[in-house]
């Protein structure tokens, strides 16, 4: 407990001459400074903020001017295909001239409707590309690459506009990042929707346009997609891989999700960035992209951009520190009588700092200085001594916590079906499935369970992000297709009813991947649906091993009006299926290598032993040996299925 002050205070002539002095002294210098600091900062910031506005404004502009000419000529050949269609050798030399005028256009098509063009023709898309140093034509559509079911043909076709679509990797095109313009077009006076010009654009100029742009030593722009996506940025490692959203995710940062949100949203501002962006404080400068709806930030280090003022104010504390001294040994040569009763005090506080808090401390009587730093002495021996026993409540609380977040673990692994095999009444499949997550809590999930006498329904989720939330949103997930999977449904109709329920009041922006299917045991019909998730390895008896081809199928959680398609197979005898999470193909070794689809499709063509469990466990050991002492990056799921007929 504090030790009772003397109810008479009195204060010795050394205290009050430092008190009057130093005190004064130093408020008439701090107003000063400080008034001086927050106005100059202000001004350099206000100007600062000014210059980078200009600059991504001209850099827009230029981004612009590109974009708009890029944009003329398909704009153009879409409103003369209004009025007729012309033969397509007319057609194909126009495509060349376009790609011949700009050097920006990699490639150009105008994709027909079926049988628009031609009466017999179902597919008629001619498509002409850089190739090299030449240009080269082939005929777009059939069986293999139905272009109405894509979303350069069909986006603009619902939405009746010209679309920018989110930039890609074409690897037939060089590897490069390219965008694609999408142009309707119509007959009949603008009623009957004919077919979609488009324009596959590289990004390359864009990306040195971006990478020029620098601010003091370390500053830079970024260009974000639409959805957020990294399009340019001076590390490589975020191009097409990280967005703002998933960054602020890793952070933690309520702010960096804000701003991407303003980002995505086409609005303009000026914005302080949190540390863990850059590693030290800085402020970026956002302006949308009208033509693209994309948007642009250059990014100012805070430290660069007050260097100046920091070292003007380091030569003004300076000075002040030196008058402070000065001060400090007139005062000093005053009071150095006084101050020979606190050596006592010194000696016992040494004794204080190497732990010993029940050391015996002087009492000094009176109420001068040295009573007081007395008294203060006593009340601070008490302080630590309550602060050590918070500290130990404390670490027991951080204990009791990761014992809580161990519970978690258990209880969200409780979810999941562990019991195989799952159903040994029934003789006609084999099923095993296993689940490593790479923290406490994950965001991977698998369920399996019959619909009815005749038929399995089966499904392998992601969600995005790691950690609880992603465990919290997985569980809902699981819930919801248990809740909707209904006998005589297909995979489909189950996917459009949960995405539909996890669109509802999803601020955190989270979504999943999933793939499901339901199995007739009785005949070997496999229907399945699939909803932006890797594709399975299909495994046959005769040894052909492949991925199965999906239907196009968007994240649940992101649109509620998105469409899913039903796929089907047979499957024989010995046939087996191996799904999985991205974890498995996206796990690291300490060279920070990808394990790859093409390795997991290597060991699975090897593998002799097609039971259920050997695959499962065949994926699971090869995955975890390929990390080594790498750390997991990713939850590790597998799901293996075998039709035994």
């Amino acid at each position: 407990m504090p030790t009772p002050q003397s109810s008479a205070r009195h204060f010795g002539l050394g205290f009050k001459l430092a008190l009057f002095i130093l005190t004064s002294t130093t408020l008439i210098f701090a107003a000063a400074f400080s008034y001086n600091y927050y106005c100059s900062r202000q001004l350099i910031l206000k100007n600062v903020a000014e210059s980078a506005k200009n600059l991504a404004h001209d850099s827009v502009q230029r981004m612009e001017t590109v974009f708009a000419g890029v944009a003329r000529i398909p704009t153009f050949l879409a409103l003369n295909l209004d009025e007729s269609f012309p033969p397509i050798g007319e057609l194909t030399e126009f495509l060349r001239d376009f790609l011949h005028a700009v050097p920006e256009v990699y490639g150009a098509t105008v994709a027909f409707e079926p049988y628009a063009f031609e009466p017999r023709t179902r597919y008629f898309a001619p498509y002409t590309f850089k190739d090299k140093n030449d240009l080269s034509f082939t005929m777009l559509g059939g069986d293999g690459y139905d272009y109405f079911l894509l979303d350069w043909y069909l986006i603009p076709k619902e939405l009746g506009k010209p679309m920018w679509s989110e930039p890609y990797f074409d690897e037939g095109g060089g590897d490069i990042l390219m965008t694609t313009l999408s142009i309707p077009f119509y007959r009949d006076g603008g009623k009957t929707f004919s077919g979609v010009v488009t324009a596959d654009i590289s990004l390359d100029w864009l990306k040195s346009l971006v990478a020029k742009i620098s601010v003091f030593n370390s500053g830079y722009a970024f260009l974000l997609s639409k959805n957020g996506v990294f399009v340019a940025h001076p590390e490589n490692r975020y191009l097409m891989r990280e967005s703002i959203f998933s960054l602020a995710e890793d952070m933690g940062s309520v702010e960096l999700r804000d701003i991407g949100k303003a980002m995505v949203r086409g609005t303009e501002g000026y914005a302080r960035l949190p540390e863990a962006f850059l590693g030290k404080p800085a402020w970026v400068y956002y302006a949308p992209v009208p033509a693209t709806g994309w948007s642009m930030g250059i990014i100012v280090p805070e430290n660069e951009l007050l260097a100046d003022l920091h070292t003007l104010s380091r030569e003004i504390l300076t000075l002040g520190a030196l008058g402070f001294a000065l001060l400090f040994a007139v005062i000093a040569a005053i009071s150095i009588r006084i101050t020979r009763p606190l050596r006592t005090l010194a000696e016992k506080s040494s004794e204080i700092a190497k732990g010993n808090l029940d050391v015996d401390l002087p009492t000094v009587k009176g109420s001068d200085e040295v009573g007081e730093l007395s008294r203060s002495f006593h009340d601070m021996r008490n302080a630590l001594k309550d602060y050590i026993a918070n500290l130990t409540e404390t670490t027991k609380a951080k204990e009791r916590m990761e014992s809580e977040l161990k519970i978690a673990k258990n209880i969200q692994m409780s979810f999941l079906p562990k019991r195989f095999p799952p159903f040994p009444d029934i003789s006609r499949f084999d099923l095993h499935a296993a689940l490593e997550p790479a923290r406490e809590v994950g965001g991977d999930l698998y369920d399996f369970f019959l619909l009815d006498e005749t038929h399995l329904f089966f499904s392998v989720g992601d969600v995005s992000g790691k950690g609880v939330p992603a465990a919290l949103f997985m569980a809902v997930t699981k819930t919801l297709v248990k809740g909707n999977a209904e006998p005589g449904m297909d995979p489909a109709a189950i996917l459009s009813r949960v995405n539909t329920e996890l669109c509802v009041d999803n601020e955190q922006l989270l979504f999943v991947t999933m793939f499901c299917g339901i199995l007739d045991f009785t005949t070997g019909e496999l229907a399945f649906s699939n909803a932006g998730h890797n594709p399975p390895v299909l495994l046959r008896a005769d040894g052909a091993t492949d991925f199965l081809e999906l239907p196009r199928g968007l994240f649940l959680g992101i649109m509620e009006d998105a469409a899913y398609r039903t796929g089907r197979i047979v499957l024989g005898p010995g046939d087996a299926l191996v799904v999985y999470t991205d974890g498995v193909t996206e796990a690291m070794n300490e060279a920070e290598e990808l394990y790859s689809s093409l390795r997991l499709l290597e060991l699975l063509r090897a593998a002799t032993d097609k039971s259920a469990v050997a695959l499962t466990d065949t994926v699971m050991e090869s995955v975890i040996t390929y990390e080594g002492d790498a750390p997991q990056a990713d939850d590790i799921t597998v799901l293996a299925l075998t039709y035994t007929g």
